[in-house]
Formats: C-alpha cells, sequence, structure tokens
C-alpha cells in the first residue's frame, strides 16, 4: 500500500521535535533568522554573521563552516 503525500497528515515543526528549545538553541534560531534577513544566505554570510555577533559554538569557540556543518547535523537542521 502506498500512501499519496496529498493525503498525509500536516505536522508542524514543533510536533516533530522531542524536547522544548534550550535557550541555546532559541538564541541560535534567531540570531540566524536575522543573519538569514539582514546578511545573507551562504554559508560563509552564516558563518561570519555569527562570529561578529558573539554567538559562539556549545563549546565557546567561533563558528567555521564546519563546526556549523556539524552543529546543524547534530540538531537535526
Amino acid at each position: 500500500m502506498t500512501t499519496d503525500p496529498a493525503t498525509w497528515p500536516y505536522l508542524a515543526p514543533h510536533q516533530t521535535r522531542d524536547h522544548e528549545p534550550t535557550p541555546y538553541e532559541l538564541k541560535l534560531a534567531r540570531t540566524l533568522e536575522e543573519i538569514l534577513t539582514h546578511d545573507g544566505h551562504g554559508l560563509t554570510d552564516v558563518v561570519d554573521g555569527l562570529n561578529a555577533r558573539q554567538v559562539r559554538t556549545p563549546s565557546g569557540e567561533p563558528w567555521t563552516e564546519d563546526t556549523f556543518r556539524a552543529e546543524m547535523h547534530r540538531l537535526g537542521a
């Protein structure tokens, strides 16, 4: 039996998470939204924007393209 994608139930993103966002995750999300709105959409724009705003990695280090990719993978984004 196959399921028609047009009939799949709608799931809002918050319905699929397994925990409430942490303060770190909320700050990261707000900052990413600001960067994508004002600075650009490229990976370099994002990394530079996070570092310019002094939003650090979970370990407290400045972002690199590799650490940003790894963190997005860890967060399931």
